[in-house]
């Protein structure tokens, strides 16, 4: 619970934050990455965006990484103020420069009590997000000191999955969610994070 009813900080962005960092085993690297924004409020205005690192290892060349939005100056911001300190992207060397390109279409269909699914398209691209074998949702009420930026009062609703599946361009994503303890609650490295606020200061 936040400490007083009005938190004098200021908000930097609400939304969406759902995310999945697959691996093929819980002790080795992360072979697909992706974190989802749909943002309702920014100083950027609102809008879309999905980061896809298919290889974050950046060892194949045709592989799909690459940041798709349809609010260009929203996206160059999440970039560098938030993704770049999420624990899963921090120190990846592919994120300073990663692309980003053109989506015109963010769509969502599903139940957020089992499965959820996200489609998202544009020029040469189609992908499909889905989390299922969804979990007890919890609230997460995160202080500057806990949060990624280290900066920012984080409040979110997390519902972890225990399946997810990435399809880009009819290719599928290398991985599955593994178990995560967050602050001594169980949830896993795929999950749906609504009603999401960064609050700084």
């Amino acid at each position: 619970m936040a400490d007083q009813p009005i938190n004098p900080g200021v908000v930097d962005w609400s939304g969406e934050n759902p995310g999945m960092y697959l691996k093929l085993e819980e002790s080795g690297p992360f072979t697909c990455l992706v974190s989802f924004f749909r943002v309702v409020y920014s100083p950027h205005g609102g809008g879309h965006g999905v980061v896809i690192l298919m290889d974050p290892q950046g060892r194949d060349p045709q592989a799909v990484n690459a940041f798709y939005t349809d609010n260009r100056a929203l996206a160059e911001y999440l970039k560098r103020d938030f993704l770049s300190h999420f624990a899963a992207f921090k120190g990846n060397l592919l994120v300073p420069n990663l692309p980003i390109r053109e989506a015109t279409s963010f769509t969502h269909a599903g139940d957020a009590r089992s499965s959820w699914t996200e489609t998202i398209r544009g020029p040469g691209i189609e992908i499909s997000l889905t989390w299922s074998e969804l979990g007890k949702p919890f609230l997460v009420d995160f202080k500057p000191e806990h949060s990624a930026t280290g900066k920012h009062y984080m409040a979110s609703l997390f519902i972890p999955g225990q399946r997810a599946e990435v399809v880009v361009n009819g290719v599928r994503g290398v991985g599955k969610p593994i178990p995560r303890d967050m602050h001594g609650t169980k949830s896993t490295t795929a999950f749906l994070a609504f009603s999401e606020t960064w609050v700084r200061g």
